[in-house]
């Protein structure tokens, strides 16, 4: 009681937020798991309860299959490239070089501006035109004499989405390189310096002494870039429309559900994105509470 007397006034002020939290998010998780239970379909109709069906008959869907192929090539390269270029961005600023504020700056400014604006920027310059029509990057490459690096970018046929993947990288690398770069400010000068007395080259002090010291960092770069990738939708939407090619659950979710008004299957969808960046976060809440514990 003497507890709940002195933290009431912290409680008040949570509460609100608390609620709209239960009710918002938890709450409307719930309602979309009770919806993918039924086979619910049309606006005024009410669903009956069929268990997991829509979960078992989406595993044997081929353009699910479709989807998650295109999801887990869109994932590797936007991860992996966003992962290396940061990497690469932060530790050439860690050099201490001149007017690194103002490249700073250049480098985040991607990030201020939406997936929906990157798409239609991005989608004029990867326009894959030829001839008289030819434009972007492509008429980049045409006047430098570099007519080897023309092709469809995302229309290209099996590997579409490493085109998608591009504007992705370009938005999402800066703040990976923020993210490393205060992990590498964190590391203490003099442990740099030991290492350089003791002969060790500057790869050798990156790749084996202040890399293992930021793993959480990088840690929590892989989880953000993770999640977003799994539930891309605008940028796609914004670069290429609705392309069976470049299907993702995202787009294969709406289009069921607001298209087709199947609300099972598109809350079945639903329930396996989330899922999917449970599988992202959960471990690095697990490993992150765990160690702040000991």
């Amino acid at each position: 009681m003497k507890a709940l007397k002195r933290h009431w006034p912290a409680l008040a002020l949570l509460s609100p937020s608390l609620i709209v939290l239960a009710v918002f998010v938890y709450g409307f998780i719930g309602t979309n798991i009770k919806i993918s239970l039924t086979d619910e379909q049309g606006l005024n109709a009410e669903g009956d309860f069929i268990g997991f069906d829509n979960y078992i008959a989406l595993l044997s869907d081929q353009r699910f299959h479709i989807d998650v192929w295109n999801t887990g090539v869109f994932s590797f390269a936007f991860i992996g490239f966003s992962l290396l270029l940061g990497l690469g961005l932060a530790i050439l600023l860690d050099q201490k070089m001149k007017a690194e504020g103002f490249f700073r700056s250049v480098y985040l400014l991607p990030m201020a501006v939406s997936f929906i604006v990157t798409g239609v920027v991005w989608r004029w310059l990867m326009n894959p035109a030829e001839g008289s029509r030819i434009s972007g990057l492509n008429l980049l490459f045409d006047k430098m004499g570099l007519d080897f690096l023309i092709n469809q970018w995302h229309l290209t046929p099996t590997w579409g989405m490493l085109g998608i993947a591009l504007p992705a990288i370009w938005q999402m690398s800066g703040y990976t390189m923020a993210l490393f770069l205060a992990g590498l400010r964190s590391v203490p000068d003099e442990v740099k310096e030991a290492a350089r007395m003791d002969g060790a080259s500057e790869f050798s002090i990156y790749w084996r002494i202040i890399l293992p010291m930021i793993r959480p960092v990088v840690l929590s770069a892989v989880v953000i870039l993770g999640h977003i990738s799994l539930k891309v939708f605008d940028l796609i939407i914004a670069i290429a429309g609705k392309q069976l090619a470049l299907d993702v659950p995202a787009i294969y979710m709406w289009q069921t559900t607001f298209d087709a008004y199947n609300f099972a299957r598109g809350a079945t969808l639903a329930t396996y994105i989330l899922i999917s960046v449970a599988v992202f976060v959960i471990p690095y809440l697990y490993f992150t509470t765990r160690k702040e514990k000991v």
